[in-house]
This record gives C-alpha cells, structure tokens and sequence, in this order.
C-alpha cells in the first residue's frame, strides 16, 4: 500500500463516500453537491466542516490520483464512488470502523460498535476489538489505541490515515500547583466529554431502530 497521509477534507469526502454508499444506495455512486452536503453535515460529525464544491472537487482529484476514488461515467451529472477497500487491503469492518473515525473522531470500541451499526452491525464489542488490534499491528499501522484520558472509563481509538493525532498531555507527574489544576480540569472536562459521546450514541441507535420499526411497518 503505497498511499500518502490524507488531509483532514480528504478523509472526510472519502469517509463520507463510505458511509453514504451503506446507508443511502440509491444515491450511491454521488454527485458532487450530494458529496459537499454530507462533507458538510452537522450531524453524526465530529469536526463539522464547512468546505465549498471547489473544495471538496479538489479533495476528490487528490483521491483520484491515488485511486481511492473513481469517477462514474454514463450520467448528465459527475459521481463519484469510493475503492477504499482494495486501496488499503482491509476487510468490509475494517473499513466500516474507519470510516466513523473519520466521520466523528476517537471513539471507545462501545461507541464504534453503536455508531458503525448502519455500516456493518458487529456481535458485539470483542469483535470490534479485535478488527481495531488487526489495524493497530498492521504495518504501517491504520489505527491507534489512545493513551487512557484522565478519569476517563475506557480508552479511545483513533485512525491514522491523515497521521498521528494530537493526544491531549493528562495529569501525573507534573510539578506545581497551577498545572495541577490544569489537570483536574481537564479530567473532569474529558469525563464529561465521553459521557456526552455515550449518550449521543445512545441516541443515534435508538434512531436506527425506530427507523428500522418503521420501515417494517410500512411507515417510512
């Protein structure tokens, strides 16, 4: 594999690509509006972005050229659809787990395995674990297991496609009582955070299964 690091606007049109060819297929290869628009979603995001057509075309030339993305010909309007897979040699869960760190950031394996539900539905959170360990000890590694946050439950993982991520420098063996404080806060703060993150999981599921309620029933 012989794929330079991405930038963070071609992460998320690639990631995008991904997500959008599992949960709207009709749609699916996209054009480049319907492309921006999901670059641009507020939801289930995490930086939102705010990146023009021009953009985002620029994104998908430089993706092109590594033959991450292909265009679709045979239509009035360009599409574009992702090649992900065969690019980095991983498998569909693989890629699924990917695809929501781009999409939302570091995430712990139970907010993968609730967040990657529409892309690939995982037994259970072993499963995600171990698809995550097959990135992390790959070479180069894909995926990083994040250093413990202070106060924090469980650990995060994060993608390495656009490089190493900042990991944010937690409490310990630091000297004075100014940075000792600084540590408290960020603690609490972090803990926070991940409840937050929980809870937004939490909800983005019970979506899915009213959605999925729904469909059953004829009611979408």
């Amino acid at each position: 594999m012989a794929v330079r690091e991405l930038s963070a606007l071609e992460a998320r049109v690639l990631a995008v690509l991904v997500e959008k060819a599992s949960t709207v297929p009709d749609s699916y290869p996209m054009s480049l509006n319907s492309l921006t628009l999901g670059v641009n979603q507020k939801t289930a995001r995490d930086p939102v972005m705010n990146a023009g057509e021009s953009d985002v075309a620029a994104a998908l030339d430089e993706l092109k050229a590594m033959s991450l993305v292909n265009s679709v010909s045979g239509s009035r309007v360009a599409r574009f659809e992702h090649n992900m897979k065969r690019v980095y040699g991983i498998p569909g869960q693989a890629e699924a787990l990917l695809a929501v760190l781009m999409l939302r950031g570091p995430q712990t394996s139970a907010e993968l395995r609730i967040n990657c539900e529409r892309l690939h539905r995982f037994a259970d959170v072993s499963s995600v674990e171990g698809f995550l360990e097959e990135l992390a000890t790959r070479e180069p590694a894909l995926a990083l297991k994040l250093p413990k946050a202070p106060g924090a439950r469980e650990a995060r993982w994060a993608h390495l496609l656009s490089g190493a991520p900042e990991i944010p420098v937690g409490g310990g063996a630091s000297s004075g009582a100014s940075s000792g404080a600084s540590s408290s806060s960020w603690s609490s703060g972090s803990a926070r955070d991940e409840e937050l993150a929980a809870l937004r999981a939490e909800v983005e599921q019970l979506k899915a299964t009213v959605a999925r309620i729904q469909a059953e029933l004829g009611l979408g």
